[in-house]
């Protein structure tokens, strides 16, 4: 009898590369209900979850019963566990806030898988967030910085998503702590953000040099803003107000390409 060749979806054999044991699968539904019951969400957060959400999975647990990693905490940070989620969406457009409510309902670090299918194609995102605990009630998290990498189309990526992409396999990260693990991604997600930019991708592997590569991606961002708002003003202003606008434009301009070489 002929095999069958039936091929995995391409979100399937991307999960398959992390090599993450068997160990930690837990492969729950979690039910939209129970963000709507345990979570304060406002009317927007409702709406997308009510209308973008498909479905939402527990994929993995990694605590220390479930791989041999140590757990981590102070009196900020709680890393004993981590928890892989699978979000399943129709829309990209609400990814943002559908990655902060569910940061905020779930008490662990969370490490979120978006899939949308569009145009018969499979696009991931990955959603990380900095959470430490509320001083004033234990039980509740505070959101310090999310992180969302831009939409990859699995099957389909450059090479520089494709380093990216390898670079979560699990045998890549630091194995000290489930602290370290966390922070080893965010900086790949950081690296990535600069690979947008620069047209590769790098992992730099100093907590100084990480800190400063992050704070140069947020400097270029903000000039970025101001620029649009000054090319926003220039449609608006008068002819001698324009070159002055222009002139501030063309010294954001060079800001960021010195900012460049630092990414």
């Amino acid at each position: 009898m002929a095999e069958l060749n039936i091929e995995l979806p391409l979100f399937d054999t991307f999960l398959s590369t992390l090599d993450i044991p068997n160990s930690c699968l837990l492969n729950k539904p979690l039910f939209k209900k129970m963000f709507l019951e345990h979570t304060e969400l406002d009317a927007k957060d409702k709406k997308a979850l009510k209308d973008n959400v498909e479905k939402i999975r527990w994929l993995y647990t990694l605590k220390q019963s479930t791989i041999h990693i140590a757990p981590y905490s102070d009196e900020l940070r709680d890393y004993s566990e981590l928890a892989v989620l699978h979000v399943e969406i129709n829309d990209t457009k609400h990814t943002e806030r559908i990655g902060h409510f569910i940061n905020r309902a779930i008490p662990y670090p969370l490490i979120i898988f978006f899939t949308v299918n569009e145009e018969d194609k499979e696009h991931f995102a990955l959603c990380l967030a900095d959470k430490r605990l509320n001083k004033s009630d234990k039980e509740k998290w505070v959101i310090e910085e999310q992180f969302l990498t831009q939409w990859l189309v699995l099957g389909e990526c450059n090479d520089v998503n494709e380093a990216f992409l390898n670079s979560l396999q699990l045998a890549t990260l630091p194995f000290s702590n489930f602290w370290q693990i966390y922070q080893a991604l965010i900086n790949r997600v950081i690296s990535l953000k600069c690979a947008e930019i620069t047209g590769r991708y790098h992992l730099v592997n100093d907590a100084d040099k990480n800190q400063k590569q992050r704070e140069n991606l947020q400097q270029y961002q903000h000039i970025q803003l101001s620029i649009k708002k000054l090319r926003g003003q220039i449609k608006h202003a008068a002819f001698n107000q324009q070159v002055e606008l222009n002139i501030q434009i063309k010294k954001h301009e060079q800001a960021l390409k010195q900012l460049t070489e630092c990414l």
